[in-house]
C-alpha cells in the first residue's frame, strides 16, 4: 500500500465511521431556513456542497491532534498516532512519532484539497448559488485558522483573561462550527439580509455555548460521551473560560492555594487523574462550573430569541431550537 492508498483509506474511514455532522447539518438548515427545497436536484447540489465541511472537519482535526499532542480522537488513536504506530510495526527508518506527525499534516492538507473539489463540484451547475457561498466558505477557513493560532498562543502566554477564551471561541468554534455553515446554507438558497443575520446570530450564540458544553464535559463528562480522556484539555493546557473564571475567583478571594493548585495543573501532562477530579471540584466550589454553566444557559436562550422575528421557514426554525434546547440538557 503506498502513501496515497494510506491516506484515502485513513481519511475516507476517519469521515465516514466517526463525528456528529454538526457542520453539514447546520448547512442543510441554513438553506431549509432560507426556504431551500428538501428533495429534488438543487436540494442534493446544496446537501453535497454542505458535506464538503466533513472534510474541512479533518483537516482541523488532523492538525489540531498534532498541535495539541492528542493521542485519542473519537475514542480511537488520533490519526498521527496510527501512522506512527505503523512506522513503529513495520521497523522504517527514521523517527516514528515524526513520520506520524508529518503524515497526519500531510492528509489534513489532502482533505482541504478534497473538500474544495467536492464543494466547486457539487455546485457546478449552481454557478450562482455558488458565488454567493464563496464568501461565508472562504471566511470560515480564515476564521478558524486565525482562532487555532490564538488558541495555541494563549497556551503559550499563559493567557489567563476571560476574553481570551471568548475570542477564541468565537472564531474557532461558533464562526467554523455554526456561523458560517448557517450562513452557507442561507447563501445556497439566496437567502436576504435579515435571515442571514438571525441565522448568524443564532450561530455565533449556539456555537459559543456548544464550545463552554465541551469546556465542561472536559472535566465533569465521560470518556464514553466525549471521546477522549476526562482532563485531556487541561493536560493539554487548553485556557478555557472555566479555567480564566476559576483563577479570578481564587485570585479575589485571596486563596494562594487554590490559584497555586490550578496553575500547576493546566498544561501538565502528566497530571494524574485523582488530581484532575481535584481540579474539578475545586473550580465548582469555586462557582466556575455554575457560572459557566449560566452563560452557556444564557447564551443558547439569547440563539434562540434571534430566530423568533426572522422570515425562516417554520420546520427550520423547530429544528433549530431544538438543537439549542438539546446542548442545555447534554452539558447539565
Amino acid at each position: 500500500m503506498d502513501f496515497a492508498d494510506e491516506v484515502l483509506d485513513r481519511l475516507a474511514r476517519f469521515v465516514v465511521e466517526g463525528g456528529k455532522r454538526v457542520r453539514p447539518t447546520f448547512a442543510w438548515w441554513g438553506w431549509r431556513a432560507a426556504g431551500g427545497a428538501d428533495d429534488g436536484p438543487e436540494a442534493a447540489s446544496a446537501l453535497r456542497a454542505a458535506s464538503a465541511l466533513e472534510l474541512v472537519q479533518a483537516f482541523a482535526l488532523f492538525q489540531d491532534d498534532v498541535m495539541d499532542r492528542s493521542e485519542v480522537r473519537r475514542g480511537e488513536p488520533a490519526v498521527h498516532v496510527r501512522f506512527a504506530n505503523d512506522h513503529r510495526s513495520k521497523r522504517w527508518l527514521g523517527d516514528p512519532d515524526h513520520y506520524g506527525q508529518s503524515a497526519a499534516l500531510l492528509a489534513g492538507d489532502l482533505a482541504l484539497v478534497w473538500a474544495e473539489d467536492m464543494f466547486t463540484e457539487a455546485l457546478s451547475h449552481m454557478p450562482d448559488a455558488r458565488e454567493r457561498a464563496r464568501g461565508p466558505w472562504r471566511a470560515m477557513h480564515t476564521e478558524m485558522v486565525v482562532g487555532q493560532f490564538l488558541d495555541m498562543r494563549s497556551q503559550a502566554r499563559g493567557d489567563t483573561a476571560e476574553s481570551t477564551p471568548l475570542r477564541v471561541n468565537r472564531l474557532k468554534t461558533a464562526a467554523y462550527s455554526a456561523e458560517r455553515p448557517l450562513h452557507l446554507g442561507a447563501a445556497l438558497a439566496d437567502a436576504n439580509e435579515k435571515v442571514v443575520q438571525a441565522l448568524r446570530r443564532y450561530g455565533e450564540a449556539v456555537g459559543s455555548a456548544y464550545q463552554l458544553r465541551d469546556d465542561l464535559l472536559d472535566l465533569y463528562g465521560e470518556p464514553a460521551q466525549t471521546g477522549k480522556a476526562v482532563g485531556a484539555d487541561l493536560r493539554e493546557g487548553k485556557r478555557t473560560l472555566l479555567l480564566a473564571v476559576g483563577l479570578r475567583r481564587a485570585r479575589e478571594r485571596g486563596d494562594r492555594e487554590a490559584v497555586r493548585m490550578l496553575d500547576s495543573a493546566i498544561g501538565d501532562p502528566g497530571l494524574p487523574d485523582a488530581d484532575v477530579r481535584a481540579v474539578a471540584d475545586l473550580l465548582a466550589a469555586l462557582g466556575a462550573k455554575k457560572a459557566v454553566e449560566q452563560r452557556l444557559a444564557a447564551l443558547l436562550r439569547e440563539g434562540t430569541r434571534s430566530l423568533a422575528d426572522a422570515p425562516i421557514t417554520p420546520v427550520a426554525y423547530e429544528e433549530l431550537r431544538r438543537r439549542a434546547d438539546g446542548a442545555i440538557t447534554r452539558a447539565t
